[in-house]
């Protein structure tokens, strides 16, 4: 994995590179960024280039400090920005071993389940696999990586027995870097086993490194994230994403536009969406409002009845879709203009919202529709889910006068 791998991110990408020639690395770095903005491939890069980096351009050549405590070799290479720093790895001897992620000095912390019952599950037990997914999936999320590895409904853990394997694998002497490096995907998924590792996150051995990438700050236990370095990954630009969607999967501009702008900025949600391209979402949408404001219990049940044979994925990306809209509605009240912007399609159907709903039935639609999408994310059952949800948007719309979206 190389910097030029990850979406756009330039100024994260530099600065991650200027914190190593700059020797302000810490002990212990968070790259915090939400789904889909890259933060897991961003951080292995990152720790690809560390690991080659504190080698030294010569395997003979002693390998300076990146945490301040010895000064840098002025023979060592520096890179002012990412590109360099890619063209610089590809030429390295070890770099087929970042490649293929069997560097024996970059160790991968994540959630795993028990194979069987009674197992006491590391990561370790799941290398295969994990390397398979990020060299597939690289913006996949929690819910593809136990779907990959067959959890099906089964919750993901980074459990005790994992924090006793990093503890002991952090104590090794390196094999080829002069690092060793932990990189944890979802530290939200440690819970409070992970206390094992305050001591060794705060007084970690010579030349260790921690690489923690999270997306729910709030969900990290406090004691680990108070001893973090806070690197925030911002969400992706909707003209960052088309491009991406246009050069990678081969999107038509229109197309690549029209799911840059519903997918907010997340990669992972853009590519889900390209999957479901030909699902006609404003029809299905359509007929949900017709029953809820217009034909009544009967047509609801139907249409209930039909959304909850769809799978979970699908379910979610339809109240999203229905979400984007409403979100447009509010921007056609607020500033008209930009709605000029819009697919004719998805124009007119933002403006017929508006007849049905005011700015303050928009907002609280909004919140019910990204309640559902938790609790869809939580194994809800979907029958009720969107019954009660029906019932809800209902009520929030009954203010108004019954208007048939056409």
């Amino acid at each position: 994995m190389l910097f030029k791998d990850i979406i756009a991110q330039n100024e994260v990408k530099d600065h991650l590179i200027q914190m190593v020639n700059q020797n302000r690395l810490s002990h212990a770095l968070l790259l915090l960024g939400k789904e889909g903005s890259g933060a897991l491939p961003l951080a292995i890069a990152f720790a690809n280039y560390v690991s080659l980096f504190s080698t030294g351009n010569d395997a003979a050549e002693p390998a300076p400090s990146l945490f301040g405590n010895e000064p840098v070799s002025s023979e060592k290479t520096e890179h002012t920005t990412w590109a360099e720093a890619d063209a610089w790895l590809q030429k390295q001897t070890t770099y087929s071993k970042i490649a293929g992620m069997v560097h024996p000095d970059i160790h991968f912390s994540y959630p795993v389940i028990p194979r069987k019952a009674g197992d006491k599950p590391v990561s370790t037990d799941y290398i295969t696999e994990w390397r398979e997914f990020v060299q597939q999936y690289p913006y996949g999320n929690a819910y593809d990586w136990l779907q990959f590895i067959g959890a099906e409904n089964k919750q993901g853990n980074i459990t005790a027995y994992e924090c006793t394997d990093i503890i002991r694998k952090l104590n090794l002497k390196s094999f080829e870097s002069n690092f060793k490096i932990l990189l944890m995907w979802l530290p939200e998924y440690l819970g409070n086993e992970g206390n094992k590792l305050l001591k060794l996150i705060e007084e970690p051995p010579p030349n260790t490194l921690f690489l923690l990438v999270a997306e729910n700050e709030s969900l990290i236990l406090p004691t680990i994230l108070s001893r973090t370095q806070l690197v925030k990954i911002p969400a992706l630009q909707a003209s960052e994403i088309q491009a991406a969607l246009q050069q990678r999967a081969a999107v038509s501009p229109d197309q690549a536009r029209q799911i840059s702008l519903v997918s907010e900025g997340n990669y992972h949600e853009a590519l889900q969406l390209l999957q479901h391209t030909g699902e006609d979402w404003q029809s299905m949408l359509r007929e949900w409002l017709n029953a809820i404001i217009r034909t009544g219990p009967v047509a609801q049940v139907k249409w209930v009845e039909e959304i909850s044979r769809q799978g979970r994925e699908k379910q979610k990306q339809f109240l999203r879709y229905f979400n984007h809209l409403l979100e447009q509605s509010i921007r056609l009240q607020i500033m008209p203009e930009p709605g000029n912007q819009l697919p004719d399609a998805e124009k007119d159907f933002a403006e017929r919202l508006n007849k049905i709903a005011a700015l303050s039935q928009h907002q609280l639609i909004i919140e019910e529709l990204d309640k559902a999408v938790y609790y869809i994310e939580r194994n809800a059952n979907a029958k009720m889910l969107f019954h009660a949800l029906t019932i809800k948007l209902y009520h929030i719309i009954s203010l108004k006068e019954a208007v048939e979206i056409k």
